[in-house]
């Protein structure tokens, strides 16, 4: 007789208040500023007051309002409705760039740590060279050569943030490898005569996945920044698209006459740096790893 057994119907994990209670600090503030952004951001994709390039809103320098909370720009468009919409710009443009960024150099630096010899030895002295360059200059030098056919395109800068974080995403990624490839399940997997990748992403980097996560915490909150100095400086975003450091850059000249436009987009800029770094003081807590912020 055949027994046909069924396999009871999978339930989601219920929200568990004491291990919420248990989690850092810094941890559930964090997650609690980084989802306020993410729902800000969403909002601003649907809707916004005014059209983020529209302008004649209202009266040029108007002052804050109910209708304009941030007051009006130059040329009298609602720079309210241009900070809820470039906080879907900054978030997309920093998680882009830091993926390719962690793919790359997660890549680049587990191959390296395993491999060793030659290999390791190139690698690390551009890895070296390149982490010898201050952040900004490096990117500055990148969208330069780049040329003015790319200047301002998203593409471009996501593909900066990523060249920019690799070397050092790499070097904490050798460092991991070079510590776990000693191990005796990564020689067993030798013996059975599995090749060099199947080790490295079979083997490695599924026991390396704790620092790895943590270090991609870290490089996102820095993106923010970076990508707010490029627009800052006239290298990030083309205008008219409301990209926070370029909205502040625009308005620097109204810090007397209007100082909201460039508080507003200035705070939103910062809390978002701040809850990415108690993000990931938190979770370098519940992992028991410590970020290298002077990377």
């Amino acid at each position: 007789m055949t027994i046909i057994t069924s396999n009871p119907p999978r339930r989601f994990p219920r929200f568990n208040a004491s291990r919420w209670r248990a989690t850092p600090g810094p941890f559930k503030v964090g997650a609690i500023i980084l989802i306020a952004h993410a729902l800000f951001a969403i909002a601003g994709v649907f809707w916004t007051p005014y059209g983020f390039a529209e302008m004649g809103a209202g009266l040029p320098l108007s002052g804050a309002s109910f209708q304009h909370p941030m007051s009006l720009d130059q040329i009298g468009r609602d720079v309210f409705s241009r900070f809820m919409y470039g906080g879907h710009i900054v978030l997309l443009l920093a998680f882009a760039g830091t993926t390719l960024g962690m793919v790359a150099g997660m890549t680049l630096g587990l191959l390296s740590g395993y491999i060793g010899g030659w290999f390791d030895e190139i690698t690390q002295r551009i890895v070296e060279a390149m982490i010898s360059i201050p952040f900004l200059a490096l990117a500055l030098v990148m969208i330069i050569a780049a040329g003015p056919a790319l200047a301002g395109a998203p593409v471009l800068i996501v593909f900066v943030v990523g060249l920019v974080y690799a070397p050092r995403i790499a070097r904490i990624a050798r460092a991991a490898a070079m510590e776990i490839a000693t191990r005796e399940y990564v020689a067993v997997a030798e013996l059975r005569g599995e090749g060099t990748w199947s080790i490295v992403f079979r083997e490695i980097l599924p026991n390396a996945a704790n620092v790895l996560l943590v270090e991609f915490s870290l490089r996102l909150s820095y993106a923010p920044i970076l990508i707010g100095a490029l627009g800052f400086l006239g290298f990030g975003i083309r205008p008219p698209m409301p990209e926070w450091g370029l909205m502040i850059s625009e308005n620097r000249n109204l810090l007397i006459a209007s100082p909201v436009t460039v508080f507003g987009p200035g705070l939103g800029l910062a809390s978002l740096v701040i809850g990415f770094n108690l993000f990931t003081d938190g979770l370098s807590r519940m992992l028991g790893q410590r970020p290298v912020a002077g990377a």
